[in-house]
């Protein structure tokens, strides 16, 4: 018997404002209401059929309510659930439950940010990484978050599995080849290993160009019963399944350095969904970090446990490759405003479409799209098919 939540959802609209300059313009609000507006647009929705909003960023207490009021919609089911990069997926799963309950009919997600332009204008950071944990037990050693703590998983993996720089650094160069094919992403030049290799090291094993810059960036994602998706403008891309789970938040508590919560999320998601790790056509990982993308296909199944290294290591995910992943040119390449998990779905949505234009992956049936928030703290996975997987 399947999963009452599989298929029962889809998503209908996707919008994403970025900029090969790394800034946007206009004021945060501004730029959300656009993005919402386009995503609806999409589908043949308008503002006054949102019954349900998500959103968690802003730096305010009311995220969604603050927005709600400035949309000029009063929901009956919002949520500003906070999990990092991995937000945007715990949203899809839980709006997606909502709308099987029948507690909401079309829910938007929504995420800006503009940290780029914020710096430029002389802002801070927020500083959320400063937790008063972090102030009182890690940062008085003097680890540079968030890096350090990706680094401390890179060189635990390496010394463990033999996992090469060689092999890291080619996630790097296969994402970015992706982007030379996106007109639209923050750095288009192609780039080798030994270009990864010769950039400077940031925090040891991990190399300027397996970190992600920072830019701004927003989108917004719609859904709706996949019975009412049937009748709006876009074909409807299913979400089949769905799974999140967290184990810690600072590094120093992680359970082991070289397993993140994906190995429950991932587990979760296809049950769910009813496929497995073989039926998966494209991924859209979380690519803050080279090894965030390593860790990511061993704990969700598409290699085994101290694998990724060699799995990667002959251009699996680049064009023509046997997993295409971060096709947009992901977050090391596209854009990373600090939630690269919004432009996971936005670009999971387009390939299953067929409308990712010069970096469409040609018999696309089902994506899979997986955030990963904090310090490989928390995951979300996010299993989506097209009609014919229903």
């Amino acid at each position: 018997m399947s999963h009452p939540m599989r298929g029962s959802a889809a998503i209908v609209g996707v919008a994403d404002e970025v900029s090969p300059t790394g800034e946007l313009d206009g004021e945060l609000r501004a730029i959300e209401a656009r993005v919402v507006r386009a995503a609806l647009a999409e589908a043949g929705l308008t503002i006054a059929d949102v019954d349900g909003l998500f959103t968690c960023t802003g730096g305010t207490m009311m995220p969604s309510v603050e927005l709600a009021e400035y949309l000029g919609v009063e929901p009956t089911w919002t949520n500003s659930t906070q999990t990092g990069g991995s937000s945007y997926e715990l949203h899809v799963e839980q709006a997606a439950a909502a709308i099987t309950l029948g507690l909401c009919e079309t829910a938007v997600i929504v995420y800006a940010s503009t940290p780029r332009s914020n710096r430029r204008r002389g802002g801070a950071g927020m500083g959320v990484l400063a937790t008063p944990e972090r102030v009182e037990w890690e940062m008085p050693y003097g680890i540079f978050l968030p890096i350090g703590a990706y680094s401390l998983a890179a060189a635990r993996h390496m010394a463990q599995y033999g996992t090469t720089p060689e092999q890291l650094a080619r996630i790097a160069v296969d994402t970015r080849t992706w982007a030379t094919r996106n007109p639209r992403a923050f750095s288009r030049e192609p780039i080798t290993v030994d270009d990864v290799l010769s950039s400077p090291m940031v925090a040891s094993p991990l190399h300027r160009l397996e970190c992600c810059p920072v830019t701004d960036g927003a989108g917004a994602v719609v859904l709706t019963s996949t019975a009412r998706a049937r009748d709006l403008l876009r074909p409807p891309v299913l979400v089949l399944g769905a799974g999140s789970h967290h184990t810690h938040s600072m590094i120093s508590q992680m359970p082991d350095l070289t397993s993140t919560p994906g190995r429950v999320s991932g587990a979760r998601a296809f049950a769910m969904a009813g496929c497995s790790p073989a039926e998966v056509d494209v991924v859209q990982l979380y690519d803050s970090f080279t090894i965030t993308v390593l860790l990511a296909l061993e704990d969700l199944g598409f290699c085994a446990k101290g694998e990724g290294g060699p799995f990667v290591g002959d251009g699996t995910l680049g064009p023509g490759g046997a997993l295409p992943g971060q096709t947009s040119g992901g977050g090391l390449s596209y854009t990373h405003p600090g939630g690269f998990g919004m432009f996971l779905l936005v670009e999971a949505v387009r390939q299953l479409r067929g409308e990712a234009e010069a970096r469409q992956v040609d018999d696309v049936d089902v994506v899979l799209a997986h955030g990963c928030g904090g310090v490989l703290s928390a995951t979300s996975t996010i299993v989506l098919g097209s009609e014919a997987t229903a």
